[in-house]
């Protein structure tokens, strides 16, 4: 092997050494100090680490991946009940506020939820002071943000953000106009479009989550 050749291969084995690295760093970040995003996490991640090589960055799956993987190893107790509380309210919500249309989405259901996390909605009107009168009518206090969604590469659109906790759990619920009941905003983690269940949905995961405990101990 020619000596050019034998650097080249070394370097690119370094480069993906460092991704794993940083991946699995910015993966004990986001689950011991909440962070959520997933870009602040890896820059935070290498540079704790001292990886200045942008090409040694992770992809968010990466960081996903590595995420579940951490808390399968030091969270196994912790984290599947913190989700399931999250699912718990999250259907309890989506009853609420069945008028909206609520839809789960983010980390409660793609089972990455921890302590940490919020129970993410999106709801759906063509009027978003509608969904804000109604919470505030139940006597829940808000706060209320802004939220950039990319439905493709060449559209992002600006939404209203509404959150609040209850029992102790944080909710953010995002508000949509109708149509967008259709199509799904893309996913900061694949770049396709986001997931999203409705109550039928959370309800069949725990359940499949209570077959999974009754086998284990069986």
């Amino acid at each position: 092997m020619a000596r050019g050749e034998h650097h080249r291969i070394h370097a690119q084995d370094r480069t993906q050494r460092n991704r794993v690295l940083v991946a699995q760093e910015a993966a004990r970040l986001m689950s011991e100090h909440g962070i959520r995003d997933f870009h602040h996490a890896k820059l935070k991640a290498a540079e704790r680490l001292g990886i200045l090589d942008a090409q040694a960055l992770p992809r968010n799956n990466e960081i996903e991946d590595a995420l579940r993987e951490h808390q399968r190893l030091f969270q196994a107790d912790s984290q599947p009940h913190a989700l399931r509380l999250r699912r718990e309210a999250a259907i309890e919500a989506m009853r609420f506020m069945r008028g909206f249309d609520a839809r789960l989405v983010g980390a409660v259901l793609e089972g990455t939820a921890d302590e940490h996390s919020a129970v993410c909605l999106h709801v759906f009107s063509d009027d978003p002071e509608a969904v804000t009168l109604f919470l505030r009518e139940q006597g829940i206090p808000l706060e209320t943000q802004s939220r950039r969604l990319r439905w493709s590469n060449a559209e992002q659109t600006e939404h209203p953000v509404l959150l609040f906790g209850a029992d102790g759990i944080p909710f953010d619920i995002t508000v949509l106009p109708i149509d967008a009941m259709r199509q799904a905003p893309l996913d900061r983690v694949d770049e396709r479009p986001m997931r999203r269940a409705t109550i039928a949905m959370v309800q069949s995961l725990l359940t499949d989550e209570d077959l999974n405990e009754f086998n284990k101990a069986r």
